[in-house]
């Protein structure tokens, strides 16, 4: 690659920094319509009410950058001040939601020398670091896994390996890439979207607990001696040290470093592919973009992306293909094990398969929504079909890990349903233990547990917060 394209792809990413979305920055009224012009150097998040199934769609292949936020008929919109103008143009009525400063390229936004940025979040070196040594303090418990090359390192241009950490009380065959395991295996991964940074954090506590705990809390211990439980703190470690570069003020890039398709976007648009659009299951579907430009460009073709493939590749080490069908009503046999969980921000959801469209269910819809609703009521969060309760989005994880291995899998989508100030992509770090984790902590717990069984889970797992499939879920809003 060109120190051209690599100056470019840097300065691009640079430009897109914004703090955090909502409840730090300035906030207009909904419907206050005499609200200021922001001034050039402001980003600003829009709320846009919808009256149509088809306007997050519509949104989306407009280009804007459809937040991952939902509060009943209204949709999030990160833009600029010109970025009005043109939803008008669209037919939507939008008014500002909260400002926050654009990022600048300084010597001083940087991560801290101790691998931190923003108050205390972690980069990827940080990530890895962990790992390390969380693997030398427990050698009985946890072993690293190297699973592939981020997109920059195959490149030659920087970059990552890809990394996993295996956790469980280690018995001889433990922890082995091998589908046919003695024990069931629970999947946590995480910033698969660079910019989610919460949910770095929370696989990090999450590894933390399942070590620090085993012989304290019978739970964990159980658990532990059970069930190997595999995390993938960074799925997208290209975009994350784009993230950090923003130091205090983090950069909000969402997609992988992938500039192969297109490097001029300008600061209201990214290079780089949507790493949860680009993966080979209902791929080029609702909620995609073929604009490189886009927050959701899908990519070049299905599974074009390294840190893909190489997640891909890991999953099929460790599951075994037990969805033999290949039409969207095919079931996953009642017997097969292990359970998944993408954690992404931050619009307070429990989202299951399909979510590339919500008129089609899967084969083992009944048990997938009575998990998932028991997870939305332990967290408080809604649960459903992605287009039931957000927006469809096709080429996504747990779409593909269901698809192709038959895995019971999920997105929590982590948010601030109790306004504590904790919404947006990068809340003040003080969220992470005085409130998401402990929402977080027991929805894992409990997933982990059906790890063993996940499709013989009793339909009374739901507590009634799930409606029938294609409901519309409630307005919650705060």
């Amino acid at each position: 690659m060109s120190r051209t394209r690599l100056a470019a792809l840097a300065a691009g990413a640079t430009a897109l920094a914004a703090a955090a979305m909502f409840p730090q920055a300035s906030s207009a009224a909904a419907g206050n319509t005499a609200a200021p012009s922001p001034s050039p150097d402001t980003a600003v998040v829009y709320r846009v009410p919808a009256h149509h199934k088809q306007d997050a769609q519509k949104l989306v292949q407009a280009g804007y950058d459809l937040l991952e936020r939902r509060q009943g008929d209204d949709l999030f919109v990160l833009g600029d001040r010109n970025s009005a103008a043109g939803l008008r143009r669209l037919g939507f009525t939008p008014t500002v939601e909260s400002t926050m400063p654009r990022s600048r390229p300084s010597a001083h936004a940087r991560p801290d020398a101790d691998g931190t940025y923003d108050g205390g979040y972690h980069t990827v070196d940080a990530h890895y670091a962990h790992l390390d040594q969380v693997a030398a303090a427990h050698p009985d418990m946890a072993t690293v896994v190297t699973y592939g090359q981020s997109w920059l390192k195959q490149a030659g241009a920087g970059g990552h390996d890809l990394k996993a950490i295996c956790i469980t009380r280690i018995k001889p065959g433990d922890c082995q890439l091998n589908p046919n395991a003695a024990k069931p295996r629970f999947f946590l991964m995480s910033q698969i979207h660079a910019r989610e940074i919460t949910t770095g954090e929370m696989s990090w506590r999450w590894i933390d607990t399942l070590t620090n705990d085993y012989g304290k809390d019978p739970d964990i211990t159980r658990l532990m001696d059970s069930t190997e439980m595999w995390v993938v703190p960074i799925a997208n470690p290209d975009g994350v040290d784009i993230v950090a570069q923003g130091g205090d003020n983090p950069v909000l890039q969402r997609k992988n470093a992938d500039n192969a398709n297109g490097v001029s976007c300008g600061w209201t648009g990214q290079t780089g592919v949507d790493l949860n659009r680009n993966a080979g299951t209902h791929w080029g579907g609702l909620g995609t973009s073929t604009q490189p430009c886009s927050e959701v460009y899908l990519g070049p073709a299905a599974d074009s992306e390294a840190e893909n493939t190489g997640l891909e590749s890991l999953f099929r080490q460790l599951y075994p293909a037990v969805r033999t069908g290949t039409g969207d009503s095919d079931p996953a046999p009642a017997d097969a094990k292990g359970m998944m969980i993408s954690l992404h921000s931050d619009a307070s959801m429990v989202l299951f398969p399909w979510e590339a469209d919500h008129t089609i269910h899967s084969g083992n819809d009944a048990t997938l929504r009575a998990l998932a609703a028991h997870m939305g009521s332990i967290t408080g969060y809604q649960s459903g079909q992605a287009g039931e309760i957000l927006y469809d989005a096709s080429g996504g994880t747990d779409d593909w890990t269901y698809d192709k291995l038959g895995l019971a899998s999920f997105t929590i989508e982590i948010g601030d349903v109790d306004g504590r100030g904790c919404s947006g992509f990068t809340p003040s770090f003080s969220c992470q233990d005085s409130y998401f984790w402990p929402k977080i902590k027991p929805a894992l717990l409990y997933a982990a547990q059906h790890a063993a069984a996940p499709y013989q889970a009793s339909s009374d797992e739901s507590d009634g917060s799930a409606g029938p499939a294609g409901a519309a879920a409630p307005d919650r809003r705060h």
